[in-house]
């Protein structure tokens, strides 16, 4: 009972509240349980009024109590929303960081492609923006006044004790039941589906298209603004329906909570009016208890449940990802060190990898060698494996067969961050900071000298001063091109090279060059980094024929291995790849093109 109790969102939510701020949190309770008491009091103040006006007593003390009390049910009111925003606000931060650590510490990245999570991931990250629900700054007002309303009337039903012991229990229990009545008609318990989350991710997706910057020059090229705005509708359309259908109120329920709500009000009036016609209770204590009585109702049903389960959700959610992202991205941390190496070669031996259990083997039976100080293109069709070969030479993902070893030794035994600290990578989706010039080449440091040097190796001289923020929506910062984007990401990994690295990874690193800008820029590459072992996925055999080895993969396998020169005499796949390509060309372009190619 306690362990199911504790499962639940609500619980979570409350619990999560002291973390967040216990000063804060402690004195918006406070005032839940003030602004609860205060409608009995209101109720007793008026009772005392009317009795001393009854009996002919003096009227100063009676209306002294309930102006006070009256003016603490307003003044307590503005405060409690203030609070309860500001408590909000530190709550949405308080999960904002625990999902970030949940995201952020595990080594790998399994956890965060995972389709399981995907989910609760949506709606941890994005619960605060507005739209799937208010910010938590604005349901905390809601959630207030609702267990405001729940207190009060609560307090107001115990006042009824002194007038009949049964009259709270049969009119507090009325109310009451309509939260069990309707809840368990599935107004809200149809809310937290896969359908209706995988809605909202629709909807967000949509949403996103119009208003982030990198979608906005498609959809005007491809004049699809009507499309995106329509679909948005659409989607959000369809979403409310969903939440509509999983939130409406069956009848069957209604009708019972409206015949059990009237049948006891009318026996607690019944048995007010009937005590007050034989004169055992006075006219101050009938206003009183039939205030109290009418207070009651506050119990009932209302928009508590809304508020609470939509702030409760993300908090459940997050709660979710602490525990279930740690062991997925989790990969063990060797003790070996990786220094000085790879001094022989890197070697794949019969390498077994899949994302997930139940997913197809994207590399089966992989083995390959590297050569120390070599370079290799890796080509292939999408989907044949290169870039999961990238992920776990990084250690990104661990494989669930074979091993990939540095001279010798599987790299799951060195230790994690100095192994990936001897890899200088650039994959095609790079990260773009909107750091200066200086941190986007050397995020952890590096010497002037040596980022100019990078640069310089990159092709990236005069791009701006190296203090100059990578983003204009700074005061002097600038941006850059999608090529010169890709110069400074290789000007990163070739800072990385001259601080140490022993490898350098580039996966798909210059597809927004041209053939002939990214064979210049593997030329460069390839010059910079003599001494060491790089590897290169690529689809531009302009770039791919530089390296000292091909490797073709298909079905996850190596099937080709060899110099261009070779693999163009085998006439085999990478013939065939070589030949399909350099026919894009049109006409004119042949002669040069094949100049490029071969």
């Amino acid at each position: 009972m306690i362990r199911r109790l504790r499962a639940r969102n609500e619980w979570q939510f409350f619990a999560a509240l002291p973390k967040a701020d216990r000063p804060l949190a402690l004195g918006w309770w406070a005032i839940v349980v003030a602004r609860g008491i205060l409608p009995a009091l209101f109720a007793v103040a008026m009772g005392v009024v009317v009795g001393a006006v009854e009996d002919g007593r003096g009227l100063a003390a009676p209306l002294t109590f309930m102006g006070v009390v009256f003016v603490l049910l307003q003044v307590l009111a503005p405060i409690h929303q203030a609070i309860s925003a500001d408590l909000g606000s530190r709550t949405a931060a308080w999960l904002y960081d625990r999902l970030t650590r949940a995201c952020v510490q595990p080594p790998g990245i399994a956890h965060l492609e995972r389709p399981a999570l995907t989910n609760d991931l949506t709606m941890a990250r994005d619960f605060d923006l507005g739209i799937t629900g208010p910010p938590l700054t604005i349901a905390m007002d809601f959630i207030a006044t609702g267990l405001v309303d729940m207190a009060g009337g609560i307090a107001q039903c115990a006042l009824l004790v002194r007038f009949r012991w049964w009259a709270p229990l049969v009119l507090g229990g009325a109310w009451a039941a309509t939260h069990w009545l309707l809840r368990e008609s599935s107004v809200w318990r149809d809310r937290n589906t896969d359908e209706v989350r995988s809605a909202q991710r629709h909807a967000e997706y949509t949403y996103r298209l119009a208003v982030d910057p990198p979608a906005s020059k498609e959809v005007r090229l491809f004049g699809l603004s009507d499309w995106t705005v329509d679909r948005f509708i659409a989607r959000r359309r369809r979403l409310f329906e969903l939440q509509w259908r999983a939130t409406r109120l069956r009848e069957k329920s209604v009708v019972w909570s409206v015949v059990l709500v009237l049948a006891a009000n009318g026996l607690v009036f019944w048995s007010l009016a009937h005590a007050a016609l034989a004169g055992s209770i006075a006219i101050g204590e009938l206003v009183a208890y039939a205030t109290a009585a009418v207070g009651a109702s506050s119990i009932a049903f209302g928009g508590l449940n809304w508020a609470l389960d939509g702030a409760s959700q993300p908090v459940a959610a997050t709660m979710r990802l602490e525990g279930a992202m740690a062991p997925i991205g989790a990969l063990p941390n060797g003790q070996r060190t990786a220094r000085g190496t790879p001094a022989r070669e890197i070697r794949a031996r019969d390498v077994a990898f899949a994302y997930d259990s139940d997913e197809r083997l994207v590399l089966d039976g992989f083995d390959l060698t590297i050569p120390a100080g070599t370079s290799l293109a890796i080509v292939g069709q999408n989907g044949a494996g290169k870039t999961t070969f990238a992920k776990l030479l990084c250690r990104l993902y661990d494989p669930q067969r074979g091993a990939i070893e540095v001279d010798g030794v599987d790299i799951r035994e060195f230790d994690l961050d100095e192994w990936r600290s001897r890899i200088a990578a650039v994959f095609q989706d790079f990260i773009r900071f909107e750091w200066s010039l200086r941190e986007n080449v050397a995020p952890n440091g590096a010497p002037d000298d040596d980022i100019h040097a990078a640069l310089a190796e990159a092709g990236a001289t005069g791009l701006a001063d190296l203090d100059t923020v990578l983003s204009r929506g700074y005061a002097g910062g600038t941006d850059l091109s999608g090529g010169q984007w890709q110069r400074v990401a290789l000007a990163r990994a070739l800072c990385a090279v001259r601080l140490g690295a022993g490898a350098v990874l580039l996966d798909e690193p210059t597809a927004q060059l041209d053939v002939r800008g990214e064979a210049e820029i593997f030329d460069r590459i390839l010059a910079a980094t003599r001494s060491c072992t790089t590897i290169l996925v690529s689809h531009r055999f302009s770039t791919v024929r530089h390296a000292d080895q091909i490797c073709v993969l298909e079905g996850g396998r190596v099937v080709e291995l060899g110099s261009h020169a070779v693999l163009m005499a085998q006439g085999g796949r990478y013939r065939t790849m070589f030949d399909m390509q350099a026919s894009r060309f049109d006409e004119q372009g042949i002669e040069e093109s094949y100049d490029v190619l071969s």
